[in-house]
């Protein structure tokens, strides 16, 4: 059995002397750290900057991570179409694992495949208390399976199947929004659930430049900028592209201000950008509006062909890097969400923090509508005609957009911040800590589970 480290000896967990509250070693086990084109991966990485500003140590487990790397393991046509969408499946290494994990307080589990069942059969072998995250929605499987989405009780398969291999061994489970911890009950979960939203980093703010309608009012004095109706070949994968985006500030015909739509998430079938672009053709200001669809997937070419198809101005489909998204969201004048399917969604909280005016697609396999402060910010899913018709309210009522999304940003500040996040967090990890004491559970599980997870 691992040492056990020696505040945990204390009659008061986790207490000094004086009362105060040690430090955690934490121990994050991610599949795909280095990866910032996924939710998942950006989340670890923004809590584990956190944690270590508020004085905790952390050690990240994964492909790419800066201290305890490990390798890529290949599944033959799975591991293809993961990396389309900014995923890789990590190899499980028992000697990085015990290196990570010694002396560690607790190891906390992002994902329920073999490389979080490995590292979930090795802390409980050393003494280790054991979290878990649920990130990973068992409709995103399905979408991206083609034909499996339409056969009838897969989902629900799947989240037993993820239930056996990792969540019923957890007794902590991180759930990041009401709707996926009601989703876990529904289907049998008996670990404790902790809804704790993921956050956003202080980086995404309401900014102080102008937006892309009101500067392009600004820009009555300055020559006209031509915009290329198609999409460029490569959109913002270097500062200049996202500097030119930032400087055209009028359509094609220079009469009427450019309005900016922006939307962010994997380009596959259950975000919806279809949707979007329908909507974005029928719209009574097609003409004026620059679409920009920040994400990487399967679906780029089709996307690409039908906005070029539909759309009278020009759309922007393609990979982002993470570090100009908060630019990028400050020049924008509405965010769009069509998604039908998300655990949280990252992407509208970084918007709405940003001070932009969400309008997310009520479904009930998405938690992102859970950000709508009014009505006039949701639509029904799927529905192109009614998405033309919010988009169109919000730019013919520029005064209100404005004051909305004041509204928001504060929202936001006050409900979602990434530190209080992490605060919550450690409160769910030293209460794991606390049980696993009380318990005082065998250094090595039974042998029939072992053998599942190690499976």
């Amino acid at each position: 059995m691992g040492a056990m480290p020696d505040f945990q000896r204390d009659a008061t967990l986790g207490a000094t002397p004086h009362g105060a509250k040690q430090p955690l070693t934490i121990a994050l086990v991610v599949d795909s750290v280095g990866n910032r084109g996924n939710g998942t991966s950006n989340s670890a990485l923004q809590y584990a900057r956190e944690l270590r500003r508020q004085g905790h140590r952390v050690r990240l487990v994964g492909v790419g991570a800066p201290d305890y790397p490990v390798a890529v393991h290949h599944l033959p046509f799975v591991s293809w179409l993961a990396a389309k969408q900014q995923m890789q499946f990590a190899a499980p290494d028992d000697a990085v694992f015990r290196r990570a994990f010694q002396g560690a307080d607790v190891v906390h589990i992002y994902m329920p495949f073999k490389f979080g069942r490995r590292a979930l059969a090795l802390a409980r072998s050393m003494g280790v208390p054991v979290t878990a995250g649920f990130h990973l929605q068992p409709e995103n499987v399905t979408y991206s399976a083609g034909p499996l989405r339409y056969v009838p009780g897969v989902p629900s398969l799947i989240y037993r199947l993820f239930d056996f291999w990792l969540y019923r061994h957890i007794g902590h489970i991180h759930a990041p929004s009401e709707m996926i911890a009601s989703q876990l009950r529904a289907h049998g979960y008996g670990a404790k659930l902790h809804v704790i939203s993921n956050g956003y980093s202080s980086r995404f703010h309401p900014g102080d430049g102008a937006s892309g309608e009101e500067a392009s009012r600004k820009a009555d004095n300055d020559e006209p900028v031509v915009r290329e109706s198609r999409p460029p070949k490569f959109p913002f994968f270097n500062r200049l592209g996202l500097r030119a985006m930032l400087s055209a500030t009028r359509n094609a015909g220079g009469s009427r201000p450019v309005f900016r739509i922006i939307a962010s998430g994997r380009l596959s079938h259950e975000k919806d950008h279809e949707t979007l672009i329908r909507a974005v053709a029928l719209s009574r200001h097609a003409d004026r509006i620059d679409l920009t669809i920040c994400g990487t997937g399967p679906l780029r070419h089709h996307l690409r062909r039908l906005a070029r198809r539909l759309l009278p101005g020009p759309a922007h489909i393609g990979f982002h890097r993470n570090d100009d998204m908060p630019d990028l969201l400050r020049s924008a004048d509405l965010l769009v969400h069509p998604s039908i399917v998300d655990i949280e969604s990252l992407s509208v909280l970084e918007g709405i923090a940003s001070g932009l005016v969400p309008v997310i697609a009520d479904s009930p396999l998405s938690a992102a509508g859970q950000f709508s402060l009014t009505d006039a910010s949701l639509f029904p899913a799927r529905n192109a005609r009614a998405l033309a018709r919010r988009i169109d309210w919000w730019i013919e009522h520029p005064a209100q957009r404005s004051e909305w999304g004041r509204r928001y940003a504060r929202e936001a500040r006050e409900r979602y911040g990434l530190p209080d996040c992490v605060r919550q967090f450690v409160a769910m990890e030293r209460e794991a800590i606390a049980d696993a004491q009380k318990t005082r559970q065998p250094a090595v599980p039974g042998r029939r589970l072992l053998s599942l997870l190690q499976s």
